[in-house]
């Protein structure tokens, strides 16, 4: 039996005629299965595949058979389970997991310029700082405190960030952060006053973590967990252009016009953006789309108009402006999920305490990489800007290549399980699991070590590295070389733990993301403050060699930590509905 795709209507949003009757031959077929959907212990699969046979009337009648693995049928269950809707069959065209891939990549290309914004405004002004200083009239301190002060909304952002995506959806959250941005951001330099720099670099960070927080959750919404280093890859492959764009755009703003302008040059690049993702980037969110879907099958049997997508005429048609019953206590959940899982979640604290003291180290040599060229080496603003190359060549050669090798030693790790399940049936004198029963066995988030172990290795050699040859003025080549070494290890080792949190979190990625960015944005604030007193005291050599020394003991010992208590951890303080459906 080969599986036979429902034909779409014209309309993304038009239902395929024969999805009632596939929703009722779902509850009807999930009874094949051995043990409850909905319960905490996954279900024993007994028969390959379930036949779901429709039929539709009239003239020209015709009966459907559509073949659906019992591993595609659990999730249509669970979805309907869930969400009180379901797709009408596992190539359900609506499905973000069936869009095209040229679609999902043109999506992720662009939600993932939205974090290059973010990641540009964050170093843009490094090179920028003495001519702050001088126009603001401040010190060194405040003006490390003006850069740092980003990190910190980019920090506590995700938290109303992630809570009302999770609500609503991720476009029009992406959207409306993104406008806030562009407003704060166009502010910061106006009158040149130091506290309007401040609070408008804490609220445009605030505003551009929607960039940083939804672009991973919206690659896990189009592509399986079998594809998800490769998602990661595309997804990261232009904001990680940023800490050497940023700069390099800096540098030439102060040295040719004035630095004011590299704020608003950003506000102009990122509102372009807005409109483009306006017209068009889809929702992405399956449970916000299988609530419009829920919705437009009420409505249908209402006698309404059954169209899935978001009417906005509603709220002002109503006869009075009232928030549905129970919406606030729903936010109040939704957005108190990330705090929640930073407490009770023992898995998310070993993985934000690593993430953490790895963007704060990153963090230090971003604030103080121009001045190192421009105190030590004698060079131009421009000049020091162009060192920042340096970092997105090792992010970028990290991220790409460890996309791929995530990707095929997924693979092989669940290839390994599979063989392990047979063999063991095979030495108990049970029958041998038949391909579908394998097929069923799928990865654990643990399979994404593997790139955590040279990334932290490569992070420490860099540190060292740039640490002495900096502190021995060596050619510049050299120094830079090291900064690329620590980068590449840096952005493999998130990459990882990324993986590993989007595996684990499914639908709650974005709050677990959050809770997350907290410490990692917190440590990023603080670090760059005391940065240059810890190179007065210790010099570039030693005050490296501290860091290198703290972050050995800080993360050698967790990938051998992750890989043998990796499912106890994570199932302390899960509760039902944190964990994502399986995207096998």
């Amino acid at each position: 039996m080969s599986p036979l795709a429902p034909t779409p209507d014209k309309g993304e949003d038009a239902r395929p005629p024969q999805a009632a009757a596939v929703n009722t031959a779902i509850d009807l077929a999930a009874e094949k299965l051995t043990t409850g959907l909905g319960e905490k212990e996954p279900p024993t699969i007994d028969d390959t595949t379930a036949e779901i046979r429709t039929s539709s009337c009239g003239s020209d009648a015709t009966t459907t058979v559509l073949s659906i693995s019992a591993v595609q049928l659990a999730r249509l269950q669970q979805l309907k389970e869930r969400y009180g809707a379901t797709w009408s069959s596992p190539s359900d065209p609506r499905d973000p997991y069936n869009w095209r891939t040229p679609r999902k990549v043109c999506i992720g290309i662009l939600i993932s310029v939205g974090q290059l914004v973010a990641i540009m405004s964050a170093s843009m002004i490094a090179a920028s700082l003495d001519d702050i200083m001088a126009d603001l009239g401040i010190g060194e301190a405040a003006a490390q405190l003006v850069l740092s002060t980003y990190f910190l909304g980019l920090g506590l952002g995700p938290f109303l960030v992630a809570g009302v995506a999770e609500m609503h959806g991720r476009k029009h959250v992406w959207l409306a952060a993104q406008l806030f941005f562009v407003f704060w951001n166009a502010l910061c330099p106006v009158g040149n006053s130091t506290a309007l720099m401040i609070v408008g670099r804490f609220l445009a960070g605030a505003g551009a973590s929607a960039g940083v927080t939804l672009t991973g959750p919206i690659m896990a919404d189009m592509f399986r967990a079998k594809d998800r280093g490769m998602s990661i890859a595309i997804a990261q492959v232009l904001p990680y252009l940023g800490p050497s764009l940023g700069p390099v755009v800096g540098g030439i703003a102060t040295q040719y016009v004035r630095w004011q302008w590299t704020f608003w040059i950003v506000c102009i690049f990122s509102g372009v953006l807005t409109l483009v993702v306006l017209v068009v980037v889809p929702e992405s969110y399956t449970p916000v789309l299988l609530r419009r879907l829920k919705e437009a099958e009420e409505n249908a049997q209402a006698g309404g108009p059954a169209s899935t997508a978001p009417r906005l005429g509603l709220l002002w048609r109503r006869p009075r402006l009232a928030l549905p019953s129970g919406y606030l206590a729903l936010l109040g959940t939704n957005l108190m999920r990330p705090v929640r899982m930073l407490v009770h979640r023992p898995i998310i604290q070993i993985v934000c305490t690593i993430i953490a003291f790895d963007f704060g180290v990153y963090s230090i040599m971003l604030s103080t990489l121009a001045t190192l060229w421009i105190h030590r080496y004698g060079q131009t603003n421009l000049a020091a800007s162009l060192h920042y190359i340096s970092i997105t060549i090792g992010c970028i050669a990290a991220t790409q290549s460890g996309g791929y090798l995530m990707d095929w030693t997924y693979r092989k790790l669940v290839g390994r399980e599979r063989r392990r399940v047979a063999e063991a049936a095979r030495s108990s004198g049970e029958p041998a699991p038949t391909s579908e029963q394998l097929a069923a066995v799928g990865g654990q988030p643990e399979f994404r070590l593997p790139n955590f172990v040279p990334g932290m290795i490569l992070m420490a050699a860099g540190l060292f590295w740039y640490g002495w040859a900096a502190e021995g003025v060596v050619h510049w080549a050299v120094v830079d070389a090291g900064v690329l070494v620590f980068n590449a290890g840096s952005f493999l080792l998130s990459q990882s733990l990324m993986a590993y949190q989007l595996d684990e979190f499914g639908d709650h990625a974005a709050s677990a993301g959050a809770a997350t960015r907290l410490p990692m944005y917190t440590l990023a604030f603080v670090f760059p403050i005391f940065a240059p007193k810890l190179y007065d005291a210790l010099g570039y050599g030693w005050g490296n060699s501290l860091l290198g020394f703290l972050w050995i003991a800080l993360a050698f010992p967790i990938p051998l930590l992750l890989w043998v208590w990796g499912p106890r951890l994570r199932a302390i303080g899960r509760k039902d509905g944190e964990h994502g459906v399986a995207s096998l």
